[in-house]
């Protein structure tokens, strides 16, 4: 049995480490409610986005824009030759298996798409995964670890730009990401998305039939000119929510981690503080026992 000098030591560990792991739960469960509140926010607004995109879409005018440009229409195979894969983590860690789990959704994403023939270029954000594909000597495009978790338009539209300019080049095929969905605090699946070529929500009626647009609109400007600056706005968009979402995320992974740490750290001292109290009872008795054999040999 360990020494109760030695326990005590322990003990105080302990007690530190938890009041660090309790400190960063509260710490994250504050910034896990700013984040949430962008998420929230950005909604309405990738929703308002893709209805009107969705309204105004029609083959014709497919045509005439590079962002809807599917990769069977040009002329070199319906199968994407070249891709982009942007890789959103974190970058800090003491968030459970967060980026194991977004990483292992990118490895999974590359494989799928090397196994078609797919060149697939990699654009990495936040420390975490840069770090990964360091190690296993992938090549990367860009990479980006100043973003942090307040991501903004501004920093969406940095990611968005160049990819979006190659895609209407022909450079690319397709560009996905690889983010952290946020449905709650404790479910945030690593989720792929496909963003480019921009591919309209279908219009359906309650009952799951496609329907067309019900509603003949007079449109100030034309809709060649309304697509024109909507669409680089939805690929922008969509990239901006998996931006928030992923940051709403690692505050929710991080603060679920930081409580088991803090739930595990009282168990260790309930039962350290047990064995010290046991250590301490039988050094007690074996000073009492010291005491009781010198006064006998006094007497003897």
């Amino acid at each position: 049995m360990a020494k109760p000098r030695e326990l005590r030591r322990r003990i105080r560990s302990v007690q530190n480490t938890r009041k660090i792991t309790k400190t960063m739960e509260l710490v994250s469960t504050s910034k896990l409610k700013r984040a949430q509140d962008r998420v929230v926010g950005a909604r309405p607004y990738a929703q308002a986005l893709a209805e009107v995109i969705g309204e105004l879409y029609s083959p014709e005018l497919a045509e005439r824009f590079p962002l809807l440009r599917q990769p069977g229409h040009t002329g070199r195979g319906a199968c994407v030759r070249h891709s982009a894969l942007l890789l959103i983590t974190s970058n800090r860690g003491l968030c459970g298996a967060f980026n194991a789990n977004l990483i292992r959704e990118a490895r999974r994403r590359l494989e799928e798409l090397e196994a078609q023939d797919t060149h697939t270029e990699l654009h990495l954000v936040g420390r975490k995964g840069i770090s990964y594909f360091r190690y296993t000597r992938r090549n990367i495009a860009s990479q980006r670890i100043d973003i942090g978790d307040k991501p903004t338009l501004q920093h969406a539209a940095e990611l968005a730009t160049p990819l979006m300019d190659r895609f209407a080049k022909g450079d690319l095929d397709a560009v996905d990401i690889v983010f952290a969905k946020f449905n709650s605090a404790v479910s945030t699946p690593p989720t792929t998305v496909r963003v480019l070529p921009v591919i309209p929500p279908e219009q359906r009626r309650p009952d799951g039939q496609e329907t067309a647009a019900a509603v003949n609109y007079i449109l100030r400007p034309s809709a060649e000119e309304i697509l024109t600056a909507l669409l680089p706005l939805y690929v922008q968009n969509q990239v901006y929510r998996a931006l928030v979402e992923t940051a709403a995320a690692e505050h929710g992974a991080r603060r679920t981690a930081m409580k088991n740490a803090t739930d595990a750290g009282q168990d260790m001292l309930t039962i350290l503080q047990r064995t010290f109290n046991r250590a301490r009872q039988a050094q007690i008795t074996q000073e009492l026992a010291e005491i009781v054999g010198g006064a006998e040999a006094l007497k003897g």
